[in-house]
């Protein structure tokens, strides 16, 4: 998913250890009665249920956290690469980020099948998708055109893989405004140091998919973003899956939460939001 001309991750796939897998799995691992090392990241229990939805306890779980992120652990950067992608002195603990559970895929060094209900997001999209005009001043947004069961898989983010160092560097130097929002691969930073090439993100503004047309909504979107692991442990680099925390009917906007710091907003500096929640958190434009 990323330019590789321009990556500046290094996945080394081939010093990946059996830990990290299930070579000795076969046909679908969720029919197995002691779930396979695939489930370690989940607490022992895979997060899929066998067609494909996210599990109601893990999911909702998840959106716990994200809603309620100021009463849940966050984790503090001893030297935030946020900060110093945009050009400040670190002064004191970095403003938090959120703790995220990752859901750990099989992959190709798993010896079960390839139809295996622990591979969804590497099976691409399945729902059916329209992009389309919106009439409440948010230019395209993105629907489903069937009936969506909460928990279920709509697509991952697609973009380049840069540092937030790069993607400031862009930002001064572009004189467009940015229509699509970067997204921070902070899931997998810890308290210790990170180097500046570890803090990643993606950039759809150039390379991209469905997902660049999802409009954010404060609070209640009906999508969540969950960090997926596949091809590697390391967690620098991860697919951002979004799932539905809730049923979603036919012709309905797909949206899901940004995050973004209405205060304090780098990356858009003319943003405006329009999403109509009544939790919306930009009071300018309320």
């Amino acid at each position: 998913k990323c330019d590789i001309s321009k990556c500046t991750c290094e996945v080394l796939l081939g010093s990946i250890s059996e830990e990290n897998c299930c070579p000795n799995c076969f046909g679908d691992c969720l029919s197995l009665e002691i779930p396979c090392n695939c489930a370690g990241k989940t607490g022992g229990e895979f997060a899929y249920t066998s067609g494909g939805l996210v599990k109601e306890k893990f999911l909702d779980n998840l959106i716990s956290l994200k809603h309620a992120a100021q009463r849940h652990n966050l984790f503090y950067c001893e030297d935030c690469p946020l900060e110093r992608s945009n050009g400040k002195n670190l002064s004191g603990k970095c403003r938090g980020h959120i703790v995220r559970n990752f859901i750990k895929e099989c992959w190709y060094k798993c010896g079960c099948s390839m139809k295996c209900s622990n591979r969804v997001v590497q099976q691409g999209i399945k729902a059916k998708l329209q992009v389309f005009m919106t009439p409440q001043q948010k230019g395209w947004g993105l629907r489903t055109l069937e009936d969506l069961p909460k928990g279920a898989f709509i697509c991952e983010y697609v973009g380049e893989v840069i540092t937030r160092r790069e993607l400031f560097e862009r930002n001064m130097q572009s004189t467009v405004y940015r229509h699509v929002f970067p997204v921070l691969l902070d899931a997998g930073w810890s308290s210790r140091v990170l180097k500046d090439e570890e803090a990643l993100c993606l950039d759809a503004a150039v390379y991209g998919n469905v997902a660049r047309f999802i409009n954010h909504r404060c609070f209640d979107a009906n999508l969540v973003q969950i960090p997926v692991e596949i091809e590697t442990p390391d967690h620098h680099y991860y697919h951002l899956a979004f799932f539905t925390t809730r049923e979603v009917n036919a012709l309905e906007e797909l949206t899901w939460d940004y995050g973004i710091d209405f205060n304090d907003y780098q990356p858009a500096k003319a943003f405006h939001c329009y999403c109509g929640s009544k939790f919306c958190r930009d009071h300018k434009s309320i």
